[in-house]
């Protein structure tokens, strides 16, 4: 078996960690350029529970309006949201003839979710909609953080 020299091991190892960190790093760059609702959804994107919880809601709310999961809206929203939560969506959506949830009459195309702030057992929590032809809007949702129950949905922070 022939044996490679320290400086040719050297420079083999340092190839295979320059491919190897530059896959990760095209990787990294294609999640980042994917077309909105690609592989990178913005679960990946939820780092807190809270998060994380707004997330699921508003990935299973936008399925059951498209009518993708066999479900209803109102039965998402009545697992996610606080009761009176949900009475208030409704008249909200009565007011201005559009979707409570999304703030508009179509469906966006991707989103992202950020936990802005916690503070007496609340978590503030912004979602980004990205609307298909570009543009996009903030919805503020606050989170019970002992339950993770929804208790809360605004154009603007509760707090």
């Amino acid at each position: 078996m022939k044996r490679m020299s320290p400086m040719r091991t050297a420079l083999a190892g340092a190839a295979v960690l320059l491919t190897v960190g530059g896959l990760l790093a095209t990787s990294a760059q294609a999640v980042s350029a994917l077309p909105p609702g690609a592989v990178a959804t913005a679960q990946v994107r939820a780092g807190t529970p809270a998060a994380h919880q707004v997330v699921t809601f508003f990935e299973e709310y936008r399925r059951a309006v498209l009518g993708t999961s066999g479900e209803q809206p109102s039965d998402v929203r009545k697992r996610f949201l606080s009761t009176q939560l949900n009475f208030r969506l409704d008249a909200w959506a009565q007011d201005h003839d559009a979707d409570p949830v999304f703030r508009a009459q179509n469906v966006p195309v991707d989103w992202s979710v950020q936990q802005v702030k916690e503070e007496r057992g609340f978590a503030s929590v912004r979602l980004t909609e990205f609307w298909d032809g570009g543009g996009s809007q903030e919805v503020w949702f606050t989170v019970r953080v002992h339950d993770l129950k929804i208790v809360e949905l605004n154009d603007h922070p509760a707090f």
